[in-house]
């Protein structure tokens, strides 16, 4: 085990121990989350220790709480008692082991079964002004100290409390199949875009192939190819948007009665779109950097109410003819083709 996650309560009575922050979706099942929370019984009062995996929807700034403007649902929860010992005894693993081996004789074991039917870990990009936890779907283990698992009458300490965030994520599949193709008409212009490929990488440039027939009497001009990822908050029911995450322009000339058979190369990036607020990013732990939101894969029998935030991107390929004149580009013509593309990690090698 390369590297020990290790959060400590204020009070130093808890201490949580992850041997890992990524826990991957693999479409029949999740990664089972092992740790271990080491307890110190003697600060307890007679309190019991408990551990909680949750999964949360937020969308606010924490500051607004207070006046009822942020907004957080709770997706999905479980707690476990930990001490005293209850009627949780997970068989160990080896990652339970080295974590013990850490932790001491004070260690206590546990694991959580993250079900298929979540969503990934997404976070909308924060603006400058912006303080708190990022909006978006989180998940996170806490270890606390309290007389009952969820008892609304008693008020848990944020010493008493021990937090790790962690991810859950999608790699894209071993096998993919062939690209989208569409087609598309307008004022004598014919115009086809196409994919290699049905799933591309964050950070591969995307080749788009763009096939079209200029029978306008005009020339074309220009290709523009536009990437835009949008943003479905499906828990409210009017909450969608846009952002343009890739925006390029090509100069081409194509006579009137002449064809075009090209392929125009485009790489959407984070890097390029940081100024963006309200942008959905792949789940972001502290201080690490991230990438744009992976492309949300809904299974059959889903519900999209669950998922929290959905994720798409589209491109737009467009095609314009100079109309000539004063007037230039606001009499020109434009022939628009719009093809679904799919974003994700590549799974990593063994």
């Amino acid at each position: 085990m390369a590297k020990v996650f290790k959060k400590t309560s204020g009070n130093g009575q808890l201490t949580l121990l992850l041997g890992k922050r990524d826990y991957v979706d693999h479409v029949d099942k999740v990664d089972i989350v092992e740790g271990v929370l080491k307890v110190d019984p003697a600060g307890l009062g007679g309190k019991k220790a408990w551990i909680q995996l949750c999964c949360a929807f937020r969308y606010g700034r924490d500051d607004l709480d207070v006046i009822g403007l942020s907004f957080r649902k709770d997706i999905w929860y479980q707690q476990i008692q930990l001490y005293p010992q209850a009627d949780h005894k997970p068989a160990k693993t080896a990652m339970h082991e080295a974590l013990l081996t850490k932790a001491g004789d004070q260690g206590i074991p546990f694991t959580f079964t993250i079900p298929t039917n979540l969503p990934c870990s997404v976070t909308l990009q924060p603006g400058e002004e912006d303080k708190g936890k990022a909006c978006g779907v989180d998940f996170e283990v806490k270890g606390y100290v309290a007389n009952a698992a969820e008892d609304p009458d008693e008020k848990i300490e944020k010493k008493d409390t021990c937090r790790l965030v962690i991810r859950k994520i999608q790699f894209a599949p071993d096998k993919t199949s062939s690209g989208p193709t569409q087609e598309a008409s307008k004022n004598s212009i014919s115009i086809t875009a196409s994919l290699d490929k049905e799933i591309y990488y964050h950070g591969e440039a995307i080749p788009i192939k763009v096939k079209a027939t200029n029978n306008s009497g005009k020339t074309m001009k220009k290709v523009k190819i536009q990437i835009d990822q949008t943003t479905d908050v499906v828990l409210y029911s009017a909450d969608k948007y846009t952002k343009t995450v890739v925006n390029e322009e090509f100069d081409v000339t194509v006579d009137s009665g002449a064809s075009l058979d090209k392929s125009f190369s485009v790489t959407p990036l984070l890097a390029n779109n940081k100024e963006k607020k309200g942008l959905a990013l792949d789940g972001r732990l502290k201080d690490e950097d991230t990438n744009l939101a992976s492309t949300t894969v809904i299974r059959p029998g889903m519900e999209k109410e669950v998922l929290g935030i959905l994720v798409t991107y589209k491109i737009k390929a467009t095609l314009t003819t100079g109309g000539g004149g004063l007037l230039g580009g606001l009499t020109s013509t434009d022939a628009v083709v719009e093809l679904p593309l799919i974003l994700m990690n590549p799974k990593p090698t063994e």
